[in-house]
């Protein structure tokens, strides 16, 4: 395994926080917009599949497929980052200049998810 040091980084931030999405799916649930169906379905994918492509990142033959997982999640996610920056009752009282900058935050995520697509 000789990747990166910031790959590994990478890789244990999506696998906590997939591991978070278990831990505490309330939080998630409330923050999936209300036009999306069966939420609690929604947050286990989506914390199954950041603790799985967390640990592809963290093997060679598969970072760069994981990579492109990531990228794909960050894309679907970013409709309850959304929800959260419109809707004052799903922000957890966050301030909303800091709701708004991680709106661009997640193009952040995904051009560092890239560098490692190829």
């Amino acid at each position: 395994m000789n990747l990166p040091w910031h790959l590994y980084v990478m890789a244990v931030l999506y696998i906590l926080a997939g591991i978070n999405h278990f831990r505490k799916p309330k939080m998630y649930i409330k923050i999936i917009p209300p036009f999306f169906k069966n939420p609690k379905l929604l947050n286990t994918i989506s914390g199954a599949a950041e603790i799985i492509l967390g640990i592809l990142l963290l093997f060679s033959p598969t970072s760069h497929f994981a990579a492109w997982g990531i990228i794909a999640l960050l894309v679907a996610v970013f409709p309850a980052n959304l929800f959260m920056f419109q809707n004052k009752n799903v922000s957890f009282g966050l301030p909303k200049w800091i709701l708004f900058v991680r709106l661009p935050l997640q193009l952040v995520l995904i051009v560092w998810a890239f560098q490692y697509t190829l």
